[in-house]
């Protein structure tokens, strides 16, 4: 043992914990023990840890707990700086653990335990003053705040995903009222189908992420309920029946959010199906963003060769070979968030389908994998909108697009019949000259009623309209069927 350690006990025995950490004896143990890859516990969950401990601390001692007010005052401040980010550097135990979150809980309460400690004047280690396990863990357990402090994480970064999701789905409404005049082409199983307009197409990006910013705000409800007094298994044991029913009302006042306590501790313990539900929700936007990501690319594809209606703001060099290429590398990246996301969907269900019995010994894995779909969904559409903010439209490659016959010919269905656009798209062939002027040459309408047909305002509109008499329009009508 080094002089600049200090020995701690616990039931397994004694371990040297450096003199001076925050952190304590079932910490050293859980860091030997747990070493997948190095992944810390997210911040976010150690901040909400700091609320819910806060929250224990307070009603804890309102019921006589501590009759040193000193003490008192010391676990609150420690618990606030948990919460305010002040000793993320003391939290250092692996976030994929064993245990359901304890070494999680228990780095934390040993950290608040030394940290008021210190306030106090005191060395870390002199528990005989404030204890990790009689004060700061009192009236709880890993089971009901490790979920609490985990749904606290969740909603806070469920809120931030929103402003993310609303941000891209504003890029994509200004593109849609900036391209609406610019005709071009849909594109059904990648060959050339009908006109539209790319203002209709961003339109089209606008409402996905409309429905997924919905769908998001239906998670908080989700959510919002927690098991915190529920102890070890939902029964409470441990914990007088006041603390029970205040301990979640104090949250609520810390947080700001709308938290509920369970009506059954049991099933809000032993049961964590709405973490799949909130993962499968959060898959839907994931979807949402490979496929409008992947879209975009399709549309910038190029600059010579390819669809190129679309032009990305050029971010960085492209390749180490080909000097001038400049690659979609934003999207790229967002597409890869979204499919990391569906990733970790599947990896939830897994984890909550195998929870035993009364606990979901697993916890550690779903906090994992959601915080970090909620993390790298909000960088996907932060880099998703920047693309849809700075994107411009090639409009001249636009209309060069909006010629294919087969998107004129369909127009011209709705006007001539199937027959006589049949005949025009032959002889169009057959004499090497456009659908227009192979329509025009034919006699089946002027010049000017093929360009009406055409026009921006006509191919956005719902369906096709009910035309003046065609005569007037300079259309001839369909020869009658016999």
């Amino acid at each position: 043992m080094s002089t600049a350690d200090r020995i701690e006990r616990d039931q397994l025995g004694e371990l040297p914990v450096p003199r001076d950490a925050l952190y304590g004896v079932h910490t050293v143990r859980a860091v030997r023990n747990f070493r997948c890859g190095g992944r810390p516990v997210h911040r976010e969950l150690v901040h909400a840890y700091g609320l819910v401990k806060l929250a224990c601390a307070r009603v804890n001692r309102s019921l006589g707990v501590w009759r040193d007010d000193a003490v008192a005052d010391a676990i609150e401040q420690a618990c606030r700086e948990m919460a305010a980010g002040a000793l993320d550097e003391h939290v250092v135990v692996d976030a994929l653990q064993g245990g359901a979150g304890t070494s999680t809980n228990m780095n934390v309460n040993e950290v608040i335990a030394n940290r008021a400690l210190q306030i106090l004047g005191r060395t870390p280690g002199s528990y005989d003053t404030v204890s990790p396990l009689d004060d700061i863990n009192r009236h709880q357990s890993t089971n009901d705040t490790f979920p609490t402090a985990l749904r606290i994480a969740a909603l806070t970064l469920l809120q931030r995903l929103e402003g993310a999701v609303v941000e891209v789905q504003e890029a994509f409404q200004r593109k849609e009222r900036e391209f609406a005049g610019i005709v071009t082409i849909a594109r059904t199983e990648l060959q050339d189908a009908v006109l539209t307009t790319l203002g209709r197409t961003m339109g089209g990006c606008a409402e996905a992420f409309s429905r997924d910013r919905w769908r998001i705000s239906k998670c908080t409800e989700r959510l919002r309920v927690v098991n915190l007094g529920a102890t070890a298994a939902g029964t409470g044991i441990g914990a007088p029946r006041e603390y029970i029913f205040r301990v979640t009302d104090v949250l609520r006042e810390l947080t700001g959010l709308p938290l509920a306590r369970a009506e059954n501790l049991v099933d809000a313990t032993r049961n964590a199906d709405v973490f799949v539900e909130v993962s499968g929700i959060l898959k839907a936007l994931a979807v949402t963003l490979v496929k409008v990501s992947n879209d975009l690319r399709l549309l910038a594809s190029g600059p010579d060769c390819g669809i190129g209606e679309i032009v990305l703001e050029p971010v960085q060099a492209g390749s180490s070979i080909m000097p001038g290429k400049v690659n979609p590398v934003l999207l790229e990246s967002a597409a890869q968030a979204g499919l990391l996301a569906c990733g970790h969907d599947a990896v939830i269900a897994a984890a909550v389908a195998g929870g035993n019995l009364d606990l979901s010994q697993f916890y550690p894995l779903i906090a994992y994998c959601l915080l970090e779909s909620l993390d790298v969904l909000r960088e996907g559409c932060r880099m998703l909108g920047r693309c849809a903010v700075t994107m411009s439209a090639d409009a001249e490659r636009c209309r060069r697009g909006a010629q294919s016959p087969t998107a004129l010919l369909t127009v011209l269905v709705a006007h001539v019949g199937y027959e006589r656009a049949a005949a025009v798209a032959a002889a169009a062939r057959r004499e090497g000259c456009s659908i227009r002027d192979a329509a025009v040459r034919s006699g089946l309408l002027t010049a000017e009623a093929f360009d009406e047909l055409v026009r921006p305002e006509n191919v956005c509109r719902l369906g096709t309209p009910a035309a003046v008499p065609e005569s007037d329009a300079g259309i001839s009508p369909p020869a009658p069927k016999v």
